[in-house]
């Protein structure tokens, strides 16, 4: 599924909860199971993210460099934007990577890093910063 694509199903999700009475909208939102969160891999880096230079002067920035300090905590993090969905999509991390990378323009890739890096940074868990992200997102 090409971005494209991804974002106009996004939308019409959005718009077709909307619109559905609200009994059919009941399961929606925090009662949804997104499936289990990834085993973080042995090695992971951040090298895959662009450069704070790259991300000079956009919204962003931030999250992508406190997602840059946790690398192996992101990894182990199952986003819940939709992108788990896109091929080759692994972690939250993922959303991270690349020139193009999801996070960019996505309020909850971007709300998700931002979070798991404070908590991180506050001395929690990667289960008690899954457990607060499942909570808030999920």
């Amino acid at each position: 599924m090409i971005r494209r694509q991804f974002v106009s199903a996004c939308m019409a999700a959005v718009a077709a909860a909307f619109v559905a009475p609200r009994t059919a909208r009941a399961g929606v939102g925090r009662s949804r199971t997104w499936g289990p969160h990834p085993k973080p891999r042995p090695g992971i880096t951040a090298a895959k993210l662009m450069t704070a230079e790259q991300l000079a002067g956009r919204k962003a920035a931030d999250a992508f460099e406190g997602v840059r300090a946790i690398p192996e905590i992101a990894d182990g993090i199952r986003c819940h934007c939709g992108c788990a969905e896109l091929p080759d999509y692994y972690s939250l991390l993922t959303c991270y990577e690349g020139p193009k990378a999801m996070a960019l323009s996505c309020p909850i890739c971007q709300g998700e890093g931002r979070m798991a890096a404070r908590m991180h940074k506050e001395g929690a868990t990667l289960d008690e910063i899954r457990e607060a992200l499942d909570a808030k997102y999920g």
